[in-house]
């Protein structure tokens, strides 16, 4: 297959002090090798590093001097990845079967993402022992140590050859420094808090590329593991791209973590951001989606001048795998070969019924089965483990969210589930992550504001406004939590307090309506226990306080199995639950999948369809 590709500013080089670089890069791939969806239980080929290494090595073939990169977040994010940390088919003193994988393409280095701490830092360790190629990682430090020890070596630099304008090889050193999100100590409080500190991507990079450069870097090449949004906020930035771009000395910028793809015409307003260049700052930069969905390919033009090479133009794109007809890497799949059969052999096996079909379409409109069943689940497993205990007697409520609701992983992306048997890919389908259950003591204002959170998924619809839309395209559905035990409206004709991304725009305002438990209205100093999983605890006591009242090792997906298999056939009805505060005379238009269509008339809801919009969702009419 061939493909137009844009060419690399004042490329080919023309003398021997010139040269032509290209970094390639993958990112958030989250476990995906084998082309295959393991909670469908389908192939799927539009994912996966199996699918994309021809592309690497077609990007290789192209350019006569290249390096490749990962940029973090591989070990986590399937059924396999969860499958393989608790042991399935891998031995202690085996080789990871994903960093075997990572082994055949051959990566020059790579850095960590947020979730390779999901599994704890032994987990992590011992997996990276087998990688071929260094792991840099530069502001998460070991919390004991009397110097500024980082986990994993902060940079590296490479030494190699590279081919000039002229056909001569020429020696080049090019330092490679990795940063993940700071957040990862309140993301992973449980395995990190005590063991390890993490220093903001910025100050942290400020730091160390003078050094790297004093080291001999002629360039630098930052993994950031780290998205690309207008630059706010202090030095801890989750999304630090940008800032991170314009520091002198760095030479180009392999973004990720919010599995968008950039260059793309997603970043047309942010400022500093050039999309038709495929630069930040005026640096080359890439971000390459989720899940070996892009390759990130960065060329650039070196010219040595003062003995050293330096970056004299460059510029970027991301190549989408699917417009690829290769077949998957048979030398990719090939380690992960048992691991593969041993976790379809775990998603197929049956942990249940349910008597009605348990899905996400509608999900962000009102309370529906899917995600309540996690909650009681949830509220179940607390009830018990505080039993006897002095908060046995406080309120109890569960919160939960749609994890699978559309948004970035298109119109397939949500939980459809037939009645009837109930299988642990099924199980995985309902609950995503590998996040452990917890509880939390809160009070009723905190209560609120983390429902005014959840609130800001919806945009200001004006009273009497027809077919307005509905859902803000920045909000994820993950952070949809609902409360369950409460009932209460959502008016969203009123000003939202938190913006999408959950910055507080204004105290004062508010779209939650009338908040009450057992039918009394919830006042600010009222206390509540709140079953939820240890992620989101940790946000919730960071951002407006709580006090954590129970932990545990139990993945929250453990406690659904476990829920469902006691329970079977399972059966959950909406209760006095959460609704969208109705509107006379008003409308809104939201999409969700097509699959949606089977379950409309069942919803309650009072929708008319509007047909699909080019990005293939099904969009409807909500009379509110």
């Amino acid at each position: 297959m061939t493909e137009d590709r844009p060419k690399p500013p004042g490329l080919p080089p023309r003398a021997d002090h010139e040269a032509h670089l290209r970094l390639l890069v993958t990112s958030d791939l989250h476990m995906h090798v084998y082309p295959h969806d393991y909670v469908a239980d389908r192939p799927d080929d539009r994912f996966g590093l199996a699918r994309l290494a021809p592309l690497i090595r077609r990007a290789r073939a192209e350019a006569a001097n290249s390096l490749t990169f990962d940029n973090g977040d591989f070990l986590q994010g399937t059924p396999m990845g969860d499958h393989l940390a608790r042991g399935g088919a891998w031995n202690a003193g085996d080789t990871h079967p994903y960093v075997a994988a990572m082994n055949a393409v051959g990566y020059d280095a790579g850095t960590i993402g947020n979730h390779e701490f999901n599994y704890g830092l032994e987990f992590l360790t011992r997996a990276m022992r087998a990688a071929d190629f260094p792991v840099v990682l530069s502001n998460v430090l070991c919390a004991q140590a009397d110097t500024d020890e980082t986990l994993f070596p902060p940079y590296v630099i490479l030494d190699r050859q590279i081919l000039d304008g002229a056909g001569r090889r020429q020696p080049i050193r090019i330092g490679v420094i990795g940063f993940a999100p700071p957040q990862v100590l309140q993301w992973d409080r449980k395995h990190l808090c005590g063991r390890v500190e993490a220093r903001g991507i910025v100050e942290t990079a400020r730091a160390l590329v003078p050094r790297l450069k004093a080291e001999g870097a002629e360039l630098v090449v930052a993994l950031a593991h780290t998205g690309i949004a207008p630059e706010t906020g202090p030095g801890t930035l989750e999304n630090a791209g940008l800032p991170l771009a314009a520091i002198d000395g760095i030479d180009a910028v392999l973004a990720g973590h919010s599995h968008l793809v950039f260059p793309s015409e997603l970043f047309a307003e942010v400022p500093g951001a050039d999309t038709g260049a495929g630069t930040l700052h005026g640096k080359a930069a890439v971000m390459p989606g989720f899940g070996g969905s892009h390759l990130g390919v960065v060329d650039l033009l070196l010219t040595r001048t003062g003995g050293a090479w330096r970056v004299a133009a460059g510029r970027s794109e991301a190549r989408p795998v699917a417009r690829s007809d290769d077949a998957p890497a048979a030398d990719v799949m090939a380690p992960v070969e048992a691991a593969h059969r041993a976790t379809l052999a775990h998603i197929r096996r049956q942990v249940g019924r349910t008597l009605q079909p348990l899905h996400s379409y509608f999900s962000m409109l009102q309370d529906t089965a899917a995600v309540r069943l996690v909650a009681e689940a949830q509220m179940r497993h607390v009830r018990e483990a505080l039993r006897g205990t002095e908060w046995a007697a406080l309120p109890l409520v569960s919160a939960a969210a749609p994890y699978k609701a559309g948004g970035r992983g298109g119109p397939e992306h949500y939980i459809d589930i037939p009645a009837g048997a109930v299988a642990m890919r099924h199980v995985a389908d309902l609950y995503s992550f590998p996040n452990e259950i917890c509880a939390l003591c809160i009070t009723g204002a905190t209560l609120r504001a983390w429902l005014e959170r959840s609130a800001a998924a919806f945009n200001r619809i004006a009273p009497g406004a027809r077919d307005a839309p509905l859902l803000s395209p920045d909000f994820p559905s993950h952070n949809f939590d609902m409360l369950y035990g409460l009932r209460y409206d959502i008016d969203v004709t009123r000003p939202a307090r938190f913006a999408p991304d959950g910055s507080l725009l204004d105290h004062r305002a508010g779209r939650i309506v009338d908040l009450r438990h057992g039918g009394r209205p919830v006042r600010d100093d009222m206390a509540f226990i709140v079953a939820t999983n240890c992620f989101r605890a940790s946000a919730v006591i960071a951002d407006f306080g709580g006090e954590p009242v129970f932990a545990s090792s139990v993945f929250n997906r453990d406690v659904l199995m476990r829920h469902i298999a006691d329970n079977s056939p399972v059966a959950t009805s909406p209760g006095p639950g959460w609704r969208i505060a109705p509107q006379p005379n008003t409308s809104a238009v939201f999409a969700t999948g097509p699959g949606a269509r089977a379950h409309a008339r069942a919803s309650g809801l009072r929708l008319d369809e509007l047909g699909m919009n080019e990005d293939g969702f099904l969009q409807y009419r909500l009379t509110l």
